[in-house]
């Protein structure tokens, strides 16, 4: 073995994803939701096609795709035998290479790419290693991974796989097909049907509470639970707090990024995005599809309306009306933030402003 790293352009490799396959055109054509259009020379391979790939190194027995125009020269170019464009971009598609023209290429591409490389399926067993309470209830198409820990009254769903080193606190309730990675640590929580829990996710601790006494602080009881709807993924070393007297929930198919932070009580509606290290403080409640970018932060008790977009390192300290872009901190409207920055940036530009100018001595001029 050399020890020098080889530079790859293959897609998925073997060692480390599944593939299934080959598929027809039409077949995939199908799967995309589009037309299918054949190549203006030659056909489509006989055996099908084997994979996928990007533009500039995909092969005539491969898939493709196109979303962004900026990577349009690499149309012109690719060798790929079938793509995925939008209708704008059909007529650029070379002469040996077939097409599906849909809508949103980036979709059909996601569809396209689940066909070759399906979610790793449950292989039904138990580990040696494995800890398991008698009082579980673990189904026998489930899959536990070593070292793995269930506590006494844990209900866990059909073809859910639980990987090495997970810990499952007492009476916590997974449902079917979810997918509990290695190391989450996930107490006081109902799980619906699909979700993901990604490297090192800690579920269901002790929320942020407490009261100050005369001897300084003291933990207030923690008595809700985590509620985490079908479809949701939960990215590496995200923290989600179980309620204090009311349960926190994330909606259906929301999708949190690694290194999040949520807070008692809070309350995400479906098809949430929050991205990598944002915090939403307590008993915060999001609507549908909100979007929360990076390094966001959130403060408790306010609420965020639904499809409202909250900007990258944003300071949120009031509610923000539904479908509203807001950005800076404090938080304000897109519009209005730049218009500060550009205001601020004229200002910085008047005649006899210079930068690091001492402010004491205009001030002192024509003084008492």
């Amino acid at each position: 073995m050399s020890g020098v790293v080889e530079r790859r352009h293959a897609t998925a490799d073997r060692r480390f994803f599944e593939r299934a396959g080959p598929f027809t055109a039409e077949a995939l054509a199908e799967a995309a939701g589009g037309d299918l259009l054949p190549p203006r020379e030659g056909g489509f391979p006989e055996g099908g096609f084997t994979g996928i790939g990007p533009l500039q190194a995909a092969g005539p027995t491969e898939l493709s795709f196109l979303d962004n125009r900026r990577y349009a020269a690499a149309l012109d170019d690719t060798q790929a035998g079938l793509v995925i464009v939008a209708k704008a971009f059909a007529s650029r598609v070379p002469p040996g290479c077939g097409a599906i023209v849909v809508a949103q290429p980036y979709l059909a591409w996601s569809r396209v790419a689940r066909m070759f490389h399906p979610a790793p399926k449950a292989r039904a067993g138990v580990h040696a290693t494995a800890v398991i309470a008698a009082s579980a209830q673990v189904d026998a198409s489930c899959e536990v991974g070593p070292f793995a820990v269930i506590g006494e009254g844990v209900e866990i769903g059909a073809g859910t796989i639980i990987g090495p080193h997970a810990v499952i606190g007492d009476g916590v309730r997974i449902g079917a097909d979810c997918r509990i990675s290695a190391q989450v640590v996930l107490s006081h929580a109902v799980l619906g049907d699909r979700v993901i829990l990604f490297p090192g996710a800690r579920v269901g601790q002790d929320g942020f509470g407490f009261a100050v006494g005369p001897q300084g602080f003291e933990t207030v009881p923690q008595l809700g639970v985590v509620i985490l709807e079908d479809g949701v993924e939960i990215g590496a070393n995200s923290t989600i707090d179980r309620g204090s007297v009311q349960d926190t929930v994330i909606g259906a198919g929301s999708r949190l990024d690694n290194l999040v932070q949520i807070g008692h009580n809070a309350r995400l509606g479906k098809g949430c995005i929050v991205v990598s290290q944002a915090g939403i403080s307590g008993s915060t409640e999001l609507g549908d599809y909100v979007t929360i970018a990076a390094q966001a932060g959130l403060i408790g008790h306010i609420k965020i309306g639904t499809k409202a977009r909250v900007g990258a390192q944003c300071g949120v300290m009031s509610d923000v009306e539904a479908g509203a872009d807001v950005i800076g901190s404090p938080a304000m409207p897109f519009r209005e933030f730049f218009r500060n920055v550009a205001t601020l940036r004229r200002l910085s530009r008047r005649p006899g402003v210079e930068e690091g100018a001492d402010d004491s001595q205009s001030e002192g001029k024509g003084g008492a």
